[in-house]
C-alpha cells in the first residue's frame, strides 16, 4: 500500500458478484433486526450482522479474494453499516461535543483502539490486520461516504510505537493510550489531507490497520436506494498488539 494509507480496488466482476450476493441477504438482516439505529435514527451500525462464512462467502458467492492485495484469511462476520439521509442527528448517550465532533470531524476514529471503563480510557484492544470495505448498492457520491486522512497512519504508527516501547507484549492491550492518542490525532488533522472516498458495488477500499477515518454528513440532494447507503465492513483480527505494531503488513 501507498504512503497514503489506502487504496480504491476495482472494479471488478468478482467483487461485484459477492455484493449482489450479500445485498439481499443484508436487507434481510436490517428488516428483521431489532439492533436500534443510532443518530436520531440515521445510523445502522451492524456489527458482526452479515452472515457470511468464515471463508467469506455469501449467497452462495466465494469471497472475491482474487480481486483483493490481500492473503486469504478466517473472516468474522461482517460489519453492515447502513446510512440514511440526514446523518448525523443527535442520538441519546452522545452529549453535544461527542456530536459536533461527528459533524465537524466526521466522527474521526482509529480502529481497535477502544473506550474502556468508566473513565473510557483508550486501549487497544482489537488490533486488526486491515480494514477492507465492500459496498451492497449504489448511491451519489455525497451519501456519507468513507472519509480518510492520507499519510495519518505513519503519525499513528510512530506516536504508539513510542508510547509502547518497553511495555511486555502482554500488557500493550491494556496500556492507557487517550493522551497519545489525542495528540497523534490532533496532528492528523493538522498535516494530513482529508479525502472522502466514495464507491459503488463492484469496488472495494482497503484501509491501513492504523489510518484514522470516518463517516462523512449526508451531503444536500445526494440519493440512495430506500434502504440507505449500505456498506460491509471486514477487520480480521491479529494475534496480539506487538504484531499490529510491526512494520511490515497492509
Amino acid at each position: 500500500m501507498s504512503g497514503a494509507g489506502w487504496q480504491r480496488i476495482g472494479p471488478h466482476p468478482a467483487i461485484a458478484q459477492w455484493a449482489a450476493a450479500a445485498l439481499p441477504v443484508a436487507l434481510a438482516v436490517v428488516a428483521t433486526s431489532s439492533e436500534p439505529w443510532r443518530c436520531g435514527g440515521t445510523w445502522f451500525v451492524g456489527v458482526d450482522a452479515l452472515p457470511n462464512g468464515l471463508d467469506g462467502a455469501v449467497g452462495g458467492v466465494a469471497f472475491p479474494w482474487e480481486a483483493l492485495p490481500l492473503v486469504p484469511c478466517a473472516l468474522h462476520a461482517a460489519q453492515l453499516s447502513v446510512v440514511r439521509p440526514g446523518y448525523p442527528q443527535p442520538w441519546e448517550g452522545e452529549d453535544a461535543a461527542a456530536f459536533g465532533f461527528r459533524q465537524r470531524r466526521d466522527a474521526a476514529h482509529l480502529d481497535g483502539l477502544l473506550p474502556m471503563g468508566p473513565q473510557r480510557l483508550r486501549m487497544l484492544q482489537e488490533p486488526h490486520a486491515w480494514i477492507l470495505g465492500l459496498p451492497l448498492n449504489a448511491c451519489d457520491a455525497a451519501a456519507s461516504p468513507l472519509v480518510v486522512w492520507e499519510g495519518s497512519h505513519l503519525i499513528l504508527r510512530s506516536a504508539l510505537q513510542e508510547a509502547l516501547s518497553g511495555v511486555a507484549p502482554e500488557r500493550m492491550g491494556e496500556t492507557d493510550l487517550t493522551g497519545v492518542y489525542r495528540a497523534a490525532r490532533a496532528e492528523v488533522f493538522a498535516r494530513c489531507r482529508r479525502v472522502e472516498v466514495p464507491v459503488l458495488p463492484g469496488q472495494a477500499t482497503l484501509l491501513h490497520r492504523m489510518t484514522i477515518h470516518g463517516v462523512a454528513p449526508w451531503g444536500a440532494g445526494a440519493r440512495a436506494p430506500e434502504e440507505g447507503r449500505m456498506i460491509a465492513y471486514l477487520r480480521p483480527q491479529m494475534a496480539g498488539v506487538a504484531d499490529w505494531l510491526a512494520e511490515d503488513g497492509i
